[in-house]
């Protein structure tokens, strides 16, 4: 049985040590964070999250029934390019206090995508009408998260400046089974001069829990992908005249999975819409 994560949780202003000049920078992060998600769940912010909250750490979902948590786990153990696992709750649970101290899984991400028998069976804003008891939920590490040091790195991020979410492809490569779970890596991509795709490279490297650096550079047939300009999840690419394609392993992977697990029940997170968590983005475990 899947147990919750152990993760630590952002440090918190201590009544006999109010906020002043030298208060932890992570602390005014995580209030940021805060306010984020109380935005989400009141339906202030309702679209795709990329370009929010600079320098924290956004996550992908997974929501499971109990019986198969286990099976999951080690899929994602086996994947940990495109599942850096972030936190999982107890069953039945919708806090993930190690991510963030009010979090409500039920509420919290902008839009979600609900899964009967495998089948997409709605994109709902709340989830308190379907949850369960036995569910689990699996918090996964996002790209997102490093966009803002590219940025600040002057690396373009082309789809934050042109408003959209980014374009993510099904591939032809295989990840690791474990049990009912299996299929295709799924890809974000980002294009970018060659020089700013070696700095991206390294610049990512240094984000493993948002999935690290890319996973291919380049010719997007030589992983499976026959049309770029039609991704399978998120907006149409953003692509200059001398740019070139840049491949992340994406946390959109695991509905994938989820599709050919085929459970009564699962949902996810609505590509492209995440939990933004308390966590700063450079956490490296």
């Amino acid at each position: 049985m899947a147990s919750q994560a152990t993760l630590e949780t952002v440090p918190r202003e201590r009544p006999d040590h109010p906020a002043g000049p030298e208060e932890d920078p992570r602390s005014a992060a995580a209030e940021v964070a805060q306010a984020l998600r109380r935005r989400i769940r009141s339906g202030e912010i309702a679209g795709q999250t990329s370009g929010l909250g600079a320098g924290l750490l956004q996550a992908n979902l997974a929501i499971l029934p109990a019986a198969l948590a286990g099976d999951f786990l080690l899929y994602c153990t086996r994947n940990p390019k495109p599942c850096p696992l972030l936190g999982v709750s107890d069953p039945g649970d919708p806090a993930l206090p190690g991510l963030g101290r009010d979090i409500d899984i039920r509420r919290d991400v902008p839009r979600y995508r609900l899964f009967r028998d495998g089948e997409l069976a709605g994109t709902p804003t709340d989830l308190s009408e379907v949850w369960r008891d036995d569910l689990v939920t699996f918090a996964i590490g996002c790209s997102f998260s490093f966009e803002d040091a590219l940025t600040r790195a002057g690396v373009p991020v082309r789809n934050v400046l042109a408003g959209r979410n980014v374009p993510m492809y099904a591939t032809s490569i295989p990840t690791a089974e474990a049990g009912p779970f299996g299929g295709p890596l799924v890809v974000s991509m980002r294009s970018s001069s060659p020089a700013d795709a070696i700095r991206a490279t390294i610049l990512s490297d240094r984000y493993p829990l948002a999935h690290g650096a890319p996973v291919h550079l380049g010719d997007p047939a030589a992983i499976g992908i026959a049309d770029l300009t039609a991704p399978d999840f998120g907006d149409p690419p953003v692509i200059e005249a001398g740019d070139i394609p840049v491949f992340w392993a994406c946390g959109v992977t695991p509905q994938l999975a989820i599709r050919r697990a085929r459970p009564d029940l699962a949902v996810t997170h609505d590509p492209g819409h995440m939990l933004i968590t308390d966590l700063p983005a450079d956490r490296k475990v």
